[in-house]
């Protein structure tokens, strides 16, 4: 029985993943550094680990095949947290996936994370952190895929994507629940290909990524 690491899992995205993914009878372990953040799931399937991501959390790949980096350092943090859990966790779970033989490895990377020169916004730095750790992950030998989400919304999940770059800045977005879903089915799947793209809403069905 495959098990799936969900790094992040007390984040918006990470807890609708595993959710989403314990749903389908799926055996998850979900690192967190609170544990109390994830009391109000219940199932025989899940495996609570705390460990802060700026230290060594090499431990709670034992056992998994497949990961999903879903951690964040968070809009409210400064470019220290940045640094340390975008770009420098990043790099040490790909580091550890390799050691310990995972299957795949999906990253939650962000629109522009594949040139940060070309957004001049406050966002750079996340951005640049987000490319280096995207880059790490592209050398590291290991089976991968990118997903790089549009601006995030809590709208309900239409269940309907695009890899297509919409037009229009505006319609570059989508719901947090729209890509939880887009993780919770890549996840499923046999590891297929290495692959890299963007996400939005899109009238596109989950299914067919």
């Amino acid at each position: 029985m495959s098990k799936t690491l969900v790094i992040g899992a007390s984040g918006q995205i990470g807890k609708m993943t595993t959710k989403l993914l314990l749903s389908q009878q799926q055996h998850v372990v979900a690192l967190v550094r609170d544990k109390s953040k994830l009391n109000d799931i219940e199932n025989s399937n899940l495996s609570v680990v705390e460990q802060d991501l700026e230290g060594d959390f090499s431990q709670a790949f034992t056992g998994c095949d497949q990961v999903i980096f879903a951690a964040g350092s968070g809009g409210s943090t400064g470019a220290d947290k940045t640094i340390l859990i975008d770009l420098w966790a990043a790099t040490k779970a790909a580091n550890y996936a390799k050691d310990h033989d995972i299957k795949n490895f999906l990253m939650v990377s962000s629109i522009g994370a594949d040139d940060p020169d070309a957004i001049e916004s406050e966002l750079k730095p996340y951005l640049v952190a987000k490319h280096m750790a995207d880059e790490h992950l592209k050398q590291s030998g290991l089976n991968y895929t990118i997903v790089r989400p549009g601006t995030l919304t809590d709208e309900s999940a239409s269940m309907q994507v695009t890899t297509q770059r919409p037009n229009s800045k505006e319609d570059a977005k989508i719901s947090r629940e729209n890509v939880a879903n887009s993780l919770a089915h890549i996840a499923s799947k046999p590891p297929g290909e290495k692959a890299i793209f963007e996400l939005f809403d899109g009238d596109q069905v989950i299914s067919s990524l």
